[in-house]
C-alpha cells in the first residue's frame, strides 16, 4: 500500500533527478551519475542491465568517461559538453549528438542514455532533437518527454527545432512558425524551473533513492 508520504515524494524533483526515464524503448533521459562512487556504480549497473549500450553526456562541467570505461567498458561513452547558461546552443552540438544517436539507434538492440547534470534542460533538449531526427512531430515529442520526465524543462527546444528545420531546407517563415509552436507549448505547459533546481540542490536524497 502506498502511503501519502510516498505518493508525495514521487512529485519531488529530487526523486526524478537520477530516475531513468524511457521516452521510447531505446531513449532514456536522466541526470548524471551519483557523486558517490558506490551509488554511481549501482546506477551504471542499472543502465547496463536495462540494455544501455551508449551514453551521451552533455555536461560541460564534468565527465564520467574514465569511470564508465573502468566499470562498463562495453558501453560507448560520448561527451558533448555545453553550458546551461540560457543562451543559444550551437548547430554543431545538435549535429554531433544526433549523428551519434542515430548511428546507435539504427540497431534495434541498442539503447542510449542522454543526460546532463539534473536532466532538466540540456539532456532533454538533445533528446528532443533526436526525436525530431527520428521523424517525431515536435509537439508530440515535447509531450512525450514531459510525460516521461516531469522535471524536464527542455529549455533549448527552440534551438533544436530551428536547427532541424534549417538543416532540412525549411523557409525562414517555416522556421519561425516552428519556433512559435514550441514557444506556445512552453506557454501552455509551464515549468517552475527555479523551484525544480532548488529542490534538487537542497532537497537531499530520499530514503532508498538517488
Amino acid at each position: 500500500m502506498t502511503t501519502s508520504n510516498e505518493a508525495a515524494s514521487r512529485h519531488e524533483p529530487i526523486h526524478w533527478h537520477r530516475q531513468s526515464c524511457w521516452v521510447t524503448p531505446q531513449i532514456n533521459l536522466t541526470g548524471d551519475l551519483h557523486e558517490s562512487p558506490t551509488r554511481a556504480l549501482d546506477q551504471l549497473d542499472g543502465w547496463v542491465t536495462s540494455g544501455v549500450t551508449d551514453i551521451i553526456d552533455v555536461r560541460i562541467e564534468g565527465t564520467d568517461e574514465a569511470f564508465v570505461a573502468a566499470h562498463a567498458p562495453d558501453v560507448n561513452y560520448i561527451w558533448l559538453g555545453v553550458d546551461d547558461d540560457g543562451g543559444r546552443q550551437p548547430d554543431e552540438w545538435f549535429d554531433r549528438g544526433v549523428e551519434a544517436a542515430l548511428a546507435t539507434l539504427a540497431d534495434p538492440n541498442h539503447r542510449i542514455v542522454v543526460h546532463c547534470h539534473m536532466g532538466v534542460n540540456r539532456g532533454p533538449s538533445m533528446g528532443f532533437a533526436i526525436l525530431l531526427a527520428l521523424g517525431w512531430d515536435p509537439i508530440e515529442a515535447l509531450d512525450a518527454i514531459r510525460a516521461a520526465r516531469p522535471i524536464a524543462r527542455v529549455l533549448y527546444a527552440d534551438d533544436a527545432i530551428s536547427w532541424w528545420l534549417r538543416r532540412n531546407g525549411a523557409s525562414a517563415a517555416d522556421v519561425s512558425a516552428g519556433i512559435s509552436a514550441v514557444q506556445r507549448w512552453h506557454y501552455d505547459n509551464p515549468h517552475d524551473t527555479s523551484w525544480v533546481i532548488s529542490r534538487i540542490r537542497l532537497g537531499g536524497p530520499l530514503p532508498g533513492g538517488n
